[in-house]
């Protein structure tokens, strides 16, 4: 199986721009994912990051985690289970308005790094977009406009521990799933491994690189791109030792964008809509319920809603 895309973004401000090109272009089309390394965000504060998150689970999450454990009685299942993940985690918003203040238990340090972290990725996210844009032959800003809606796209981060996990084989750190928005920043552990997508019906390790960034597409790109993009099943593994970072940031368009196949790349493939049109947040409703299934019955579920007039006031008719 070829190896893992890993993109060198220094590569775009010279003569490998356009293999460079090519190669994120392969990524979106044949994996989903891609790792990206000199992505602009210094490796210093990427470290500060690193060093206060693992403090602060340490401080104000690991004992609340081992209690949930015993109190479940997880320690000792016999047999797999399929409706928890071995994970602890909190949730920062960052747009279109943050909630950083206001979550309890966060250091002063922690918070303002955490706000200069996002600042940063949103840049990342954006010229990212820019640079799919120019693969798709779209106008650039043409997906940073339709993820806009009429306050700014969503924006936020999943702060996740996945400590050491006595069992394994039955228990996942995160069962596998797509992803509902738009386009996924990771920031991973590079010491203990876990990410793992799936790729022509085998699952492959997301290799842990020092500072890297590993980006994944989301189920709406897949749609804006009626389909030439793919966002791809993953999860994580547990491990028996050693504790797992994961800050993953998702900037996903806002709750009130209107999502299809964008027309330019219908007209050019002479193909029809292969995807319904909706309104974000009625996706992520039905995405509620059925993150951990398949995404092909949730896009069918939001054509038969395009195709029902009379749903109410978010129905698209």
């Amino acid at each position: 199986m070829a190896s893992f895309p890993v993109i060198n973004m220094k590569k775009l401000n010279g003569e490998e721009r356009a293999a460079t090109m090519e190669k994120i272009k392969d990524a979106c089309e044949n994996w989903g994912f891609f790792e990206l390394l000199n992505h602009g965000i210094s490796p210093e504060f990427m470290d500060t990051v690193e060093r206060l998150t693992k403090e602060h689970y340490r401080k104000c999450m690991e004992q609340r985690f081992k209690e949930m454990v015993v109190s479940k009685g997880l320690e000792a299942v016999q047999s797999e289970i399929n409706d928890l993940d071995w994970e602890s985690t909190f949730f920062l918003r960052h747009l279109p308005v943050s909630n950083i203040a206001e979550v309890p238990d966060l250091e002063d340090e922690y918070r303002k790094t955490m706000k200069e972290f996002a600042a940063q990725l949103e840049k990342l996210a954006e010229h990212l977009l820019d640079l799919l844009c120019e693969n798709l032959g779209l106008e650039r800003g043409y997906l940073k406009k339709v993820f806009y809606g009429s306050k700014g796209p969503t924006f936020g981060t999943k702060v996740s521990n996945y400590p050491p996990c006595p069992q394994p084989d039955l228990i996942k750190g995160l069962r596998a799933h797509t992803d509902a928005g738009g386009i996924v920043l990771l920031f991973q552990d590079d010491k203990v491994s876990g990410l793992q997508l799936l790729k022509d019906g085998e699952w492959v390790d997301v290799p842990p690189k020092r500072h890297s960034i590993v980006i994944n597409i989301g189920d709406q790109l897949e749609v804006i791109t009626n389909g030439k993009y793919k966002s791809v099943m993953h999860r994580v593994i547990a491990q028996t030792d050693g504790n797992r970072m994961s800050l993953a940031s998702f900037y996903n368009p806002g709750s009130d964008a209107v999502i299809y196949p964008a027309s330019a790349l219908v007209e050019r493939e002479e193909n029809k809509d292969l995807y319904p049109k909706f309104v974000f947040e009625d996706y992520m409703k039905l995405y509620a319920g059925l993150k951990f299934q398949s995404k092909e019955p949730r896009f069918e579920a939001m054509k038969a809603m395009e195709n029902t007039p009379n749903l109410g006031p978010t129905a698209i008719v």
